[in-house]
């Protein structure tokens, strides 16, 4: 199978490059030195007919604070550039791999967000995002919008990275126990759209992150336990100490039934896969 991967160099394109190659497929990682998505003679250029049989973009503006002041510019990235890339991977008679994220729901829920729960975004990032999704849907009916969050992996900045930096030169941190989801290592969503892929998934949205649910104190916790410093003081506080730009959901939990309903078993639960990826993450610092 000829996969195009749009975003190679970000932490999670990295890691499915890897995947995929370790599968044996035929894979093209290109990123922004390559292709301009916001372009549509350049993503014509990358994307040429019956070239790929998968086009998969990992390519976003995911500065989540800057996008309130710049959302003209993340709308491009995060709306246009999927609009361009699924009707150029339609004419191309290539299936669409759309990542989304969590916010494009309200974060105010108490149970998980099903695959079909309306959109509701409050920041300028999830709205981009969510404008993504429709784009998708509009532009090419062959494909899968997979939504993902707490994203964390070895080939980037990621919260396991900075707690453990900190950790190291101080001895307390104090970390926002209000905020719920689902901490997903890059690995876990990589091996998760090439099953989806594989399996001939029907076409629709999943959601891609791992099961159970924490708080960012609770992860928190979890990764200080992992760089072995039982001396660092994990302290937990309310997110109006962290007053940011953007709105952070509050409840960022996703449910897994679509996936179920086709027999692909969800990510693992995020504590167990922490403990696996952490050796990883964490081996550079």
């Amino acid at each position: 199978m000829r996969w195009l991967v749009v975003g190679a160099n970000g932490m999670l394109g990295q890691d499915l490059v890897a995947a995929l190659h370790a599968a044996g497929h035929s894979v093209r990682g290109v990123d922004r030195e390559t292709v301009d998505i916001t372009d549509a003679g350049s993503v014509d250029a990358v994307v040429a007919p019956h070239s790929y049989d998968v086009v998969v973009n990992c390519a976003a503006w995911t500065a989540v604070d800057d996008a309130e002041t710049h959302e003209p510019q993340a709308f491009a990235v995060n709306a246009v550039g999927p609009a361009l890339l699924a009707r150029a991977a339609h004419r191309a008679e290539a299936r669409l791999v759309q990542i989304s994220t969590d916010y494009v729901f309200a974060g105010d829920a108490t149970t998980p967000y099903a695959e079909d729960a309306p959109s509701a975004p409050t920041s300028a990032y999830g709205r981009t995002k969510a404008a993504g999704e429709w784009a998708v849907r509009a532009e090419h009916p062959d494909h899968l919008i997979v939504r993902t969050a707490w994203l964390y992996g070895a080939h980037g900045p990621c919260f396991p990275k900075t707690m453990a930096r900190l950790a190291a030169t101080r001895d307390e941190l104090t970390v926002v126990d209000d905020q719920v989801g689902q901490p997903t290592w890059t690995v876990d969503l990589a091996a998760l759209v090439l099953r989806l892929v594989e399996s001939g998934a029907p076409a629709g949205t999943y959601h891609g992150t791992s099961s159970g649910a924490a708080s960012w104190f609770g992860f928190a916790q979890a990764v200080i336990a992992a760089t072995g410093r039982p001396d660092v003081a994990v302290l937990p506080t309310s997110s109006t100490s962290y007053v940011r730009p953007a709105p952070r959901p509050a409840y960022s939990v996703l449910g897994h039934d679509a996936l179920r309903a086709i027999g692909i078993a969800p990510i693992g639960d995020w504590a167990q896969r922490w403990a696996e990826a952490s050796r990883s993450v964490l081996t550079d610092l």
